[in-house]
């Protein structure tokens, strides 16, 4: 069962990477596992690009950090994603998905009940808590000794048709693949989320990358190795934050959830 080990180990690495690159074996072993991923009519439609260019990755991470600050200081991303956030154990096992923010940085503590309001709002750009969550972010995607770009085929994804769906569901299986095989490797991963909240801004690391008008940028991630002691264990399926069976696995019908599985 050593797979399952490495499938309930899989996290996101929320922290910084040790400094030295990665072997270039183990990026071969990653991008192979992403693409023995399955896809429709072995279409194949995901396309990679590796950047380890120190200057690259710092303009990226200059992006990242000064996307995280606008969209912060605007207010979208508290707008956009309040359904996902829980600041008590009580309101996280009520809910049991989303993210619990009992360990918030310290210059974000003072507004945990005032986030989704206009005078928290206002308050956090007064005291410039936006420009000091960009810097930290900036900071953490600077330290990464690796960047991947994973791209689609333009003639493969066309929102809005079956085979737009079809490369979104056939790039989820690489990319988990990839996920996985990092367990392995003792390495870590993270999507680098920020720039897609300001377009305009992902505009600039598509241009960086010199993506070809028959790719579309779908997501950029960073990747290294994670100190030994720093590496999480596997999934603990009594906790608070994740869904019981029956919330989401039927039987027979989706008028029947599964009984017997929670415990």
């Amino acid at each position: 069962m050593e797979f399952l080990d490495v499938v309930f180990r899989r996290r996101t690495t929320n922290g910084p990477f040790l400094p030295g690159a990665v072997d270039p074996e183990h990026q071969r072993l990653l991008l192979r596992a992403a693409a023995a991923a399955p896809s429709q009519f072995n279409s194949q439609p995901w396309r990679f690009v590796v950047v380890e260019d120190r200057a690259s990755i710092e303009r990226i991470a200059r992006i990242s950090g000064e996307s995280m600050t606008q969209v912060m200081a605007e207010g979208t991303f508290f707008d956009r994603y309040k359904r996902y956030f829980r600041f008590s154990a009580q309101e996280m096992e009520e809910q049991r998905f989303g993210m619990l923010f009992d360990r918030l940085p310290a210059v974000l503590r003072p507004f945990t009940k005032k986030a989704f309001t206009p005078g928290g709002q206002a308050l956090m750009n007064r005291l410039r808590v936006p420009q000091t969550l960009g810097a930290e972010n900036r900071k953490l995607v600077a330290g990464s000794p690796m960047l991947l770009g994973v791209m689609l085929d333009r003639r493969e994804y066309r929102p809005g048709e079956l085979s737009g769906f079809y490369s979104l569901f056939s790039m989820g299986a690489a990319m988990e693949n990839l996920w996985l095989t990092t367990v392995e490797l003792g390495m870590g991963i993270q999507f680098v989320s920020f720039p897609m909240e300001a377009p305009e801004r992902w505009a600039e690391i598509v241009e960086l990358l010199q993506v070809p008008e028959d790719l579309e940028l779908m997501a950029v991630y960073r990747l290294g190795y994670v100190p030994e002691e720093q590496r999480r264990p596997a999934i603990d399926w009594s906790s608070r934050e994740r869904r019981r069976i029956s919330q989401y696995v039927f039987r027979e019908t989706c008028a029947s959830p599964q009984e017997g599985w929670d415990d």
